[in-house]
């Protein structure tokens, strides 16, 4: 679940809220999941309510103050108002749809009490499809969010802070296009022990027509039509330690898929290895996250550094190793009406890898898996306008590279995508934001819909 809702179809991440569940690795294989933007995994220091801005001054809980809660509402009534006490108390009466789908401070529409208060409260994301490769589609996708009664809605850092917990999150998918391409699955984010201890996970069943296309270094690029169908699991269990923002974290992902070319022939052009259908590996990963916000971030660092490793010893029919090294940063100017961001991505692969499952450019713009090698690599910088408290513009451009068997990286041609969007504060308790983005590439013009960050 991760990503490319427009562009592509890929193969580990079909999850609609796994920005953070299939984040650990982009490669060929990630094509068939959705670009649905869902929450990226709830950092550690999500601010509760950002400092007052045009975009954060409906930051604060909108159940924050309530007659339950209020000293003043649990007085005895006086005899003077005996027949007020018969009437039902406010603490006893459900709030009822509209004000559970708005924010008292300021009247707009806002699903912050939906998602935290009402039981079986969720937030449905379209999946909105128009990629060549697969043809037009669609689906949906369901985000569950829950927190567990006594559950710490905060937590105090080293240095005294308060700090967010952010609340468990289900959530399952499903889609298929015009070109026959489908997949269901579901997953689920949760926090353990106050925030010590995360774990991100899912399953998904998938089949995907796509194409893989050659370097074309001295020849147009040739593309080969494939498609995979199978089962893809992810699971990562993250330990903080100590009091800091910085998790250690284990994690284990299968795939098991069965390949078929469109032109028996084609399967020629990969060696047995390359055409592997079982690959199943162990990746450790380190993690810095001082984000203020996992969902939208306004200010703050992510930094990240993973490999995973796939063996004979865990299941996979072939030996390799795949890596990631990634930045994301956010700087808010002009008194947070702006915030501006930017994203380092790097990743490599080594060993006898399936040509599904190479590292590709990951850029709004940029098919996915149409630029693959062994390294790639990508900028990305975006600006967020807070227009109203509520309403954002957005615009991003970006650049990637892919170099390792077919060209070296001074070689490599750079891919340029650009593009802009709208983002609405749907969540104002979460600072989560939704909205969509139209982004021209060297070769197509692709629409997302976005359900937080558009970086995972």
């Amino acid at each position: 679940m991760h990503r490319r809702i427009v562009r592509g179809m890929g193969l580990m991440a079909l999850l609609a809220l796994a920005p953070a569940v299939f984040s650990q690795e982009r490669t060929v294989a990630d094509t068939s999941q959705p670009e649905v933007a869902s929450p990226a995994q709830p950092s550690s220091s999500p601010s509760p309510s950002p400092s007052p801005s045009p975009s954060s001054t409906t930051s604060a809980p909108s159940h924050a103050t309530t007659p339950s809660q209020d000293p003043s509402a649990q007085e005895a009534p006086s005899s003077s108002s005996s027949q007020q006490s018969t009437m039902q108390s406010p603490a006893d009466t459900k709030p009822g749809m509209r004000a559970l789908l708005h924010d008292p401070k300021d009247g707009k529409f806002d699903m912050s009490r939906w998602l935290l208060e009402r039981k079986g409260g969720f937030l449905p994301v379209p999946i909105i499809v128009s990629d060549p490769a697969v043809g037009y589609g669609g689906g949906l996708a369901a985000l569950f969010f829950h927190r567990p009664a006594g559950a710490a809605t905060t937590r105090t850092t080293a240095d005294g802070r308060q700090q967010m917990v952010a609340p468990n999150i289900f959530g399952g998918m499903a889609m298929k296009t015009e070109n026959g391409t489908y997949a269901y699955g579901g997953g689920a984010m949760l926090h353990f022990k106050d925030d010590r201890w995360r774990y991100t996970g899912g399953v998904a069943k998938s089949s995907v027509n796509l194409a893989f296309y050659t370097p074309g270094r001295f020849t147009e690029p040739l593309a080969i039509d494939y498609n995979a169908d199978g089962l893809v699991s992810f699971q990562k269990i993250a330990r903080r330690l100590g009091d800091e923002n910085l998790f250690l974290g284990l994690s284990w992902t299968y795939m098991d898929l069965d390949l078929s070319f469109d032109v028996a022939a084609d399967a020629s052009r990969f060696t047995p290895k390359e055409r592997a259908q079982t690959t199943s590996g162990l990746g450790l990963s380190l993690q810095y996250d001082q984000r203020d916000n996992s969902f939208t971030p306004n200010s703050g660092w992510l930094g990240q550094i993973e490999g995973n490793f796939y063996g004979d010893a865990i299941g996979s029919d072939t030996t390799f190793q795949s890596y990631r090294s990634h930045v994301y940063a956010y700087l808010p100017m002009g008194g947070d009406r702006f915030v501006l961001g930017g994203r380092a991505d790097v990743r490599w692969a080594n060993g006898d890898i399936p040509f599904y499952r190479l590292p590709f450019i990951d850029l709004r713009g940029v098919g996915s898996a149409r630029y693959a090698d062994t390294r790639a690599a990508t900028l990305e910088t975006e600006l967020r306008w807070n227009t109203t408290p509520r309403w954002a513009l957005i615009g991003f451009i970006g650049a990637g590279r892919t170099w390792g068997r077919h060209n070296d990286f001074g070689e490599a041609p750079s891919q340029v995508a650009k593009g802009a969007g709208v983002r609405y504060k749907i969540a104002s308790v979460l600072g989560l934001y939704t909205g969509v983005d139209y982004a021209w590439g060297p070769e197509d013009e692709t629409l997302y819909v976005q359900v937080g960050s558009a970086w995972r």
